[in-house]
């Protein structure tokens, strides 16, 4: 099969496509033949070296979703078949023609759906329903802050926020990704680069703060995060982009009486990576499928051009997800 390999730790151009070994499914996978996987900033860390991949997932080829067709079925395999249009997490390996996965961790693709569409699906609703619902406790009627509300995960939770009857702010770094946001269901933008979103929130809730708050850069924003935070508020943090470490006064969480949380996927075990692929079939694949809610793709590159597409990443330019094609 062909794979975009990490050839050495470092930028984009160490990415190589290279013929390896197809993966060898046991008897509860299915081999996948992949028409499409997607970026995320794991990716990235992984390329340079400073992510590992977990346990039973390729070491050298990143990838952490995929949507394609199922070539091969183990024979403990139920409900699955040959032929069947399938999309899912992996631990690793997305970036390649072929895969495995566990039978219960590939979703079907609705009939209406391309092989794009599902590949910009699975990392960024999984993480955002995880951050809103089982880590965040999100109710209808309370107030969430989603930064970074034009990246793949920052689209997602907003419209499950919006969906679920939340009043949603957002941040963004343009006018047109606030744009794109509120087209999602954002009932306030914020753009970072000249407004302070502590303030806005205090503005438009009376310094009342927001119930939720769902972050991606860390340490930079902790203290304005902790300001933006209504007693009883819950802060998930789902990202570490401008660092992980901060200094805390522990007197604003016991004021506040504040829940400071993280999430990530990629580390936990089969079984409960199980439970949120459950919890995605039952709560949101039905609101995608109708169309009340949808994986947003800003553009896609062929399997060939994987360094052009990292490189497009890292400028931060990209609304929503950013796809790889595989012929």
């Amino acid at each position: 099969m062909r794979a975009a390999v990490i050839t050495e730790p470092g930028g984009p151009d160490v990415l190589k496509i290279i013929e390896v070994d197809d993966p060898v499914p046991g008897p509860e996978d299915v081999l996948i033949d992949v028409k499409a996987s997607a970026l995320n900033r794991a990716d990235m860390i992984q390329r340079q070296g400073n992510y590992p991949a977990p346990a039973g997932s390729p070491s050298d080829i990143p990838g952490l979703e995929f949507a394609g067709v199922v070539l091969e079925a183990g024979e403990r395999v139920a409900g699955m078949a040959k032929g069947d249009r399938v999309f899912g997490l992996l631990g690793g390996g997305g970036y390649a023609s072929r895969t495995i996965t566990h039978h219960r961790m590939a979703v079907r693709i609705p009939d209406a759906w391309d092989f794009v569409q599902a590949a910009a699906t699975p990392e960024v609703f999984f993480t955002a329903y995880d951050a809103l619902f089982n880590r965040g406790n999100l109710q209808m009627g309370e107030r969430v802050l989603v930064h970074a509300a034009g990246s793949g995960v920052g689209t997602a939770a907003v419209q499950l926020a919006h969906h679920a009857g939340a009043f949603v702010f957002g941040t963004a770094g343009s006018a047109e990704k606030l744009a794109g946001a509120a087209a999602l269901g954002m009932d306030v933008g914020i753009n970072y680069h000249d407004q302070d979103f502590a303030e806005i929130v205090k503005e438009h809730t009376s310094g009342v703060g927001v119930d939720v708050l769902i972050d991606f850069i860390g340490a930079p924003y902790w203290n304005k995060n902790i300001a933006s935070m209504a007693v009883l508020g819950r802060l998930v943090e789902v990202g570490l982009m401008g660092g992980s470490k901060v200094e805390v006064e522990l007197g604003q969480l016991m004021g506040k009486r504040l829940q400071v949380t993280g999430t990530g996927l990629r580390g936990r075990s089969l079984e409960e990576k199980l439970a949120v692929t459950a919890q995605f079939k039952r709560h949101v694949l039905p609101h995608l499928a109708s169309g009340s809610m949808k994986p947003v793709v800003d553009r896609s590159f062929p399997l060939e051009e994987v360094a052009d597409a990292h490189r497009y990443m890292e400028t931060n330019a990209n609304f929503g997800k950013i796809i790889l094609t595989i012929d």
